[in-house]
């Protein structure tokens, strides 16, 4: 045990808690922005990612993505069913095991699809998703993963910096939301239908916890409680605070509202945009992350409108443009002075360090990771949904009830089924599906009695 620091396994164990806690937020954040009848849909989704990948991670993944003596674009299975992996300390100078970075890896990879399934809400059925998340997992993120953090991978000799995800997490779901939404299609509007959020306590919800945790996601990826890791931390959270407000003065100038909506994507796309440099810039250029990610991610929100596809969750335009972003603005302000905060981690910086050539190797590592799993992720798509059984679209009708009846057969408002408005005078009843907001017509020739199954009571 002397070769290993105790704290820093502790650190990164928390961190891998941290980051595992990210992933129901991501449900709770698709969840409030869905209507009613969809809400726990998507939150059993990201649950389900969790299972899935985290089996997926055992199996093969964490061989396939940081396999020892692999090549330039995917590992090998020398490590899988995590085979000798106890055994083996992550590189000379670290401080951790090869099993504390397994674990603390593995919420990376079973976040990313969860973030992706966003733009498939309200319209996707949620078996086929279940085998998506594997087959997606194995051959789209673990290849981009490898190539980016891997010792062997071709953008890691490149000298592409990439702290904690921006191409293998927010580029890749991001690029596999698009190829998802499009080939199911747009979502179905009956006759006066809108598309509004139903519960926007669940979307602030979603978004605290994805803030807290993400924490563990730029901060742990120091791989050790040190001054890097403070940087992280602090640099995160100026970029989500500043991210935020700019979304949310956006939203203001159009609206003339503070809107909560607003600040929470804002903010979330300034976790998005700091995430590549969280350990590579000072706090004061993390202030151009937030502010320059938040304006052109709500920007980039009308791009769907443009090419009219139903991106439900806006993941392309948080996640994809937001990690573009982020991984160009980190070749403009790595600082060689801030990665070797722990004296572990020596690189040339960015341009402002007079190293020009860091964006273009920022640009090159974007554009592949849009490119292959936009490519990969329409490939899978378009062959799963020919293979019966495994269509990815429910029936129209389905759509209509939702996916919390047709799919799960359960509701997360379960409290009320169904109001029955009974007129004392005509002995006439009329029926409400739901429980609406607004106030139904009441006082038609009479005083009107609401009915819940067995209880009944009087409305003035």
């Amino acid at each position: 045990m002397a070769d290993y620091n105790s704290g820093d396994i502790s650190f990164v164990l928390l961190s891998t808690a941290l980051v595992w806690f990210m992933i129901p937020g991501v449900g709770y954040f698709y969840s409030g922005i869905s209507r009613q009848k969809n809400a726990l849909s998507l939150i059993m989704l990201s649950v389900l990612s969790v299972a899935v990948v985290s089996f997926q991670w055992f199996f093969w993944g964490y061989s396939l993505t940081y396999g020892k003596d692999s090549g330039p674009y995917i590992g090998n299975l020398r490590n899988a069913f995590l085979i000798d992996v106890e055994k083996i300390k992550i590189g000379q100078d670290s401080s951790i095991t090869d099993m504390t970075f397994a674990i603390y890896q593995c919420m990376f990879a079973a976040i990313t699809p969860a973030l992706a399934i966003g733009s498939a809400a309200e319209r996707g059925r949620i078996f086929p998703a279940i085998f998506f998340f594997f087959i997606w997992s194995t051959l789209v993120y673990d290849p981009i993963a490898h190539w980016t953090w891997s010792q062997d991978g071709w953008g890691k000799k490149l000298g592409i910096l990439d702290f904690a995800g921006g191409t293998p997490v927010h580029i890749s779901c991001g690029a596999a939301a698009l190829a998802y939404c499009l080939i199911l299609g747009k979502r179905h509007q009956e006759d006066h239908e809108e598309f509004r959020q139903h519960n926007i306590s669940h979307t602030v919800l979603g978004t605290v916890m994805l803030w807290f945790g993400w924490f563990g996601f730029n901060g742990g990826s120091a791989l050790a409680a040190g001054p890097q890791a403070v940087n992280a931390y602090t640099v995160t959270n100026l970029s989500a605070s500043v991210g935020g407000l700019t979304w949310m003065a956006m939203d203001f100038r159009v609206e003339r509202k503070l809107s909560t909506i607003g600040f929470c994507c804002g903010a979330i796309a300034g976790l998005v945009v700091i995430t590549p440099g969280a350990g590579y810039v000072s706090p004061s250029s993390s202030i151009a992350f937030g502010f320059i990610g938040g304006f052109f991610c709500n920007l980039a929100t009308n791009i769907k409108h443009w090419f009219d596809f139903d991106d439900a969750m806006e993941v392309f335009p948080v996640h994809c443009v937001g990690g573009i972003i982020g991984n160009i603005l980190t070749g403009i302000f790595a600082q060689k002075s801030i990665a070797a905060l722990d004296g572990r981690l020596e690189i040339d910086g960015g341009l402002l360090d007079g190293n020009w050539k860091q964006i273009v190797y920022q640009i090159a590592g974007s554009c592949a990771g849009l490119a292959y799993s936009f490519s990969i992720t329409y490939i899978i798509l378009f062959i799963m949904d020919r293979v019966p059984g495994f269509s990815l679209r429910v029936k129209k009708e389905n759509e209509t009830s939702g996916l919390d009846k047709t799919e799960i057969g359960e509701s997360a408002y379960d409290f009320v089924d169904e109001v029955i408005l009974l007129n004392t005078r005509t002995q006439r009843e009329r029926v409400q599906p739901e429980p609406s907001n607004q106030e139904t017509s009441i006082n038609e020739r009479g005083v009107e009695v609401v009915q819940n199954r067995s209880s009944a009571f009087k409305e003035n």
